[in-house]
């Protein structure tokens, strides 16, 4: 039985606008992007006439009302914040994911696989507050003391402590996700080699997995490092560069979401507030397209 020939000529020119609307939705997210990124430019060419990207970048003094604005500190405390969350909650998230996939039982995931949708879905306001109730005392008061003189409990690690907790169901979901589509042959060779379900989940799921596994960790790195109110919370906010796992930081968010509204009257303030943005934007930019280069090799090593 054949097609009416306007049949087919129906379905083609359905699949062509069909192609045609993907290329466009695709098109306007990247024109979006570039504007978004050229829009966060023109807010800072106040103060970039007047300063050099060195200058900014490299600067540690910070005194808007002498027009002086040294970036330096806000940016390590938002890098150095932001790795500090992902080494603790990489391996619990993998771990956590492992065991979900590769050992635990069906009535352990409909307990676990609820909660991590729960714990997803808290405002990220909640974590800061539970920060400062639990993870700021507990710092000041027992783990502190123990490595150094005097420390408020504000400080970098109790950042990353709650940015880890935040981001660990994301990684976690993600983390099932992709150790699932891993073909369950490779885990049954590697069973009738004589390999242990740990054997296994290390030498072939993990391996199988490494391109996701990278993915997931961007994801995850990218949303740590934009993250505000919980930051804000339980960092300290205190303009210097920190040096210890117990001093107080101060990431670009928090800069922002601390000082936007309050002196917009100073026209240089606003832009420097805008080049906060836009430091950002780039940074996280620039991650994401080191990630997809590491994603692409570790791609064409595992075919090999």
């Amino acid at each position: 039985m054949t097609m009416k020939p306007s049949l087919i000529t129906k379905r083609r020119n359905r699949d062509r606008i069909a192609g045609r609307t993907m290329q466009l939705l695709t098109v306007l997210s990247l024109f979006i992007l570039v504007v978004i990124g050229f829009g966060l430019y023109y807010k800072s060419t106040d103060i970039l006439s007047e300063n050099s990207f060195r200058e900014l970048l490299t600067g540690s003094v910070w005194s808007p009302l002498n027009g002086v604005f040294g970036f330096r500190p806000f940016i390590l405390s938002s890098v150095y914040v932001t790795v500090l969350a992902v080494v603790i909650a990489l391996p619990v998230a993998m771990l956590t994911a492992l065991f979900l996939t590769e050992n635990a039982r069906p009535w352990v995931k409909r307990l676990v696989f609820p909660v991590l949708d729960i714990l997803a879905g808290i405002p990220s306001v909640v974590y800061g507050l539970w920060g400062t109730l639990i993870i700021v005392p507990w710092i000041a008061d027992e783990l502190g003391p123990r490595f150094v003189d005097y420390t408020s409990g504000y400080t970098l690690l109790a950042g990353g402590i709650v940015l880890s907790v935040m981001i660990i169901p994301l990684q976690v979901s993600l983390f099932i996700e992709i150790f699932s589509a891993v073909p369950k042959d490779f885990k049954d060779a590697s069973a009738s080699l004589g390999a242990t379900r740990w054997q296994t989940s290390r030498l072939i799921v993990v391996r199988k997995a490494m391109p996701g596994i990278i993915a997931a960790v961007a994801l995850s790195i990218s949303k740590a490092f934009g993250e505000t109110l919980a930051v804000l919370m339980v960092c300290g906010n205190v303009v210097d560069t920190p040096r210890s796992l117990f001093d107080s930081a101060y990431p670009l968010p928090a800069l922002i979401a601390n000082n936007y509204g309050e002196m917009l009257s100073l026209p240089k303030y606003e832009s420097a507030l805008m080049f906060a943005a836009l430091v950002m934007f780039v940074l996280i930019l620039l991650f994401n397209t080191l990630s997809r280069i590491v994603l692409q090799h570790v791609e064409k090593k595992i075919k090999l």
